[in-house]
């Protein structure tokens, strides 16, 4: 296999904790394991040292009202550094920003470019103070435009496939390829010890891993451990991550008379992860906006067993019933599967066995090859004059966002 030298461009990484930053840093080692030189474009980040090669940073401000830093996509050291790595692939992760670089620039050099859509971006429609149907048909045509430039586009799952199918018919150039799992660091990992650090010898821990955001539907998971909580006084709640929805969540546990069993952790850096959910007993998970399901992925090579609302991400992940129990989104339905397997020893190992065993498909080293085969497909497509074709009769197709946006053509 030929080396490739390969440009990342995204709006977050390390230390920024998501399930975008996981995956760019994963899909990164083992793209090198495989002899691959790949090169990250990503924010700046005060006070914090890349420990790892070929990371290049373009400024960014922070912002009091967002989760994470704003990327200033412009940098004159990037634009000389760029045509001296003779690159192969660009790769955008997003379509914004250093997305929008990551275009130009694949245009400039005439290499192709990969885009991964990570996120439901309509999902995030309530952000802009507009009617809501019209933001999220705008965002749909703004992303069509963006992924008409694009060679090939990866999805995370299956469902996100059916998704681009069904709105924009995009039917070719698309391939599933989720995240994967660097299995031994969950298998390995030991949580007596914070379990004594947290006082949680002898409890029953339900934990859960997002960012504390209004999409992220944590409301029905805290509606339901107090469910739990109130018939079990020897259950508590872990909530790993943080966000700009905190001091409201937690303002709520306390109101449901809770709030002494529901832990806010904060961040906690990767390493971390797993022996934070190797110390719990059950994951919990409430998300109907994920794309892959990834925080479940990895609770699931930590050997614990699942319960999640019914949607897409989650259900691409877990078979209800098999290697997880899947609910309706209301917080009684969930409330009611955690009891079933807090209540059934035997169900719960089956759980664990049937997702430790499932688990073992999304091995990184097998989907960082399947990645290669994409970048190799897309360069003969570029060479051929051949891109992303979509069904420009879909209604999505009506929309014009430059007029949106206040931008003349």
């Amino acid at each position: 296999m030929a080396r490739m030298h390969i440009a990342h461009f995204t709006n977050t990484y390390l230390p920024v904790t998501s399930g975008v930053v996981r995956s760019v840093r994963s899909f990164r080692r083992a793209l090198t394991e495989l002899g691959h030189n790949i090169f990250v474009f990503a924010q700046h980040a005060t006070d914090y040292k890349d420990e790892e090669p070929f990371i290049f940073r373009y400024p960014a401000l922070e912002l009091p009202t967002q989760d994470y830093p704003l990327t200033i996509p412009v940098s004159n050291f990037v634009d000389r550094l760029l045509p001296s790595l003779k690159l192969d692939v660009i790769h955008a992760h997003h379509p914004a920003l250093l997305g929008q670089v990551a275009a130009r620039k694949a245009e400039e050099f005439h290499v192709p470019l990969i885009f991964t859509h990570h996120t439901r971006y309509q999902e995030y429609s309530h952000y802009v103070a507009l009617p809501q149907e019209l933001v999220k048909d705008v965002i749909g045509r703004w992303l069509a435009d963006y992924m008409k430039k694009c060679q090939h586009i990866v999805v995370p799952s299956r469902s996100i496939q059916a998704m681009l199918a069904e709105q924009y018919g995009i039917h070719d150039r698309v391939t599933v390829v989720p995240t994967g799992i660097e299995l031994a660091p969950y298998q390995q990992a030991d949580g007596s010890a914070i379990r004594q650090q947290r006082g949680w010898e002898n409890d029953r821990v339900l934990i859960s891993v997002g960012r504390l955001a209004e999409e992220k539907n944590w409301h029905t998971l805290l509606d339901a451990a107090a469910i739990v909580m109130q018939r079990h006084p020897d259950v508590r709640l872990a909530i790993l991550g943080d966000g700009n929805e905190r001091a409201e969540l937690e303002a709520y546990s306390q109101k449901l008379n809770v709030g002494s069993r529901i832990e806010f952790v904060g961040k906690v850096p990767f390493d971390e992860v797993p022996r934070y959910l190797k110390a719990a007993d059950l994951f919990c998970f409430a998300s109907v906006t994920e794309t892959q399901g990834l925080v479940t992925m990895e609770a699931m090579a930590a050997g614990l067993p699942v319960v999640a609302v019914d949607a897409t991400g989650t259900s691409d992940i877990v078979d209800n019933g098999v290697d997880g129990l899947l609910t309706a989104n209301d917080s009684q339905a969930l409330a009611e599967a955690i009891e079933r397997v807090l209540a059934d020893d035997d169900l719960g190992q089956r759980l664990r066995q049937a997702g430790t065993d499932k688990i073992k498909r999304f091995d990184m080293k097998v989907l960082a090859e399947r990645l290669v085969e994409v970048y190799q497909q897309a360069i003969v497509d570029k060479r051929a004059g051949r891109a992303v074709v979509m069904d420009e009769q879909k209604p999505i197709f009506q929309i014009n966002w430059q007029k949106f946006f206040g931008i003349s053509t």
